[in-house]
């Protein structure tokens, strides 16, 4: 049964609740929850690491310096905000900012009930932490970045997190390169 936005921005706003009200969560975390924004509606989603201090006061992802690089990449692509949705698999800083892989296990239950919502057609799997949330496995994203993984019926698109280029400035053409490809995906 195909749910109407109305139905799928409610069940997002529930499993926001859930996330917000989760102890397995917060355990070993600080700041507020960040469940994620954007469209319920959505043909793509990025998917990040944890969030960072900015956003774990705010409530918001990717609003700090590395969100300033994923929504001028976003632009650059000609997608608007409001048509996409950002999230992160952890849904809380970890107070020693590397979520562990118990962090990433727990939190990919709440994203899954997300990406079954939202139902999107490709997910931007930023960084090795979105990556082993997604594939259950390590990557080295240097060396796989770029490549398109097809599973469960849906488009993943690996590459850099945003952050990446803010401490290795070499990356950011790679970065560019892969979020070019997105638009071939959505077609």
């Amino acid at each position: 049964m195909k749910l109407t936005l109305k139905q799928k921005q409610a069940s997002l706003e529930m499993i926001k609740g859930e996330i917000e009200n989760c102890k397995i969560c917060k355990k070993g975390k600080i700041g507020r929850a960040v469940p994620g924004e954007g469209s319920a509606n959505a043909k793509i989603v990025f998917l990040g690491e944890a969030p960072g201090k900015t956003e774990a006061e705010t409530g918001r992802p990717f609003i700090g310096r590395a969100g300033k690089v994923l929504r001028g990449l976003i632009q650059d692509v000609g997608l608007k905000e409001d048509e996409v949705f950002i999230t992160s698999p952890v849904k809380y800083l970890p107070k020693y900012v590397t979520p562990t892989e118990a962090d990433i296990k727990h939190g990919f239950l709440h994203l899954d009930k997300q990406l079954g919502i939202i139902q999107p057609k490709v997910v931007v799997l930023m960084g090795r932490v979105a990556a082993l949330a997604i594939l259950k496995r390590q990557v080295e994203v240097s060396k796989e970045h770029g490549k398109i993984i097809e599973l469960d019926e849906r488009k993943y698109l690996l590459t850099y997190h945003p952050a990446a280029p803010l401490y290795s400035p070499k990356v950011k053409p790679e970065l560019v390169k892969d979020f070019r490809k997105i638009k071939k995906l959505l077609k």
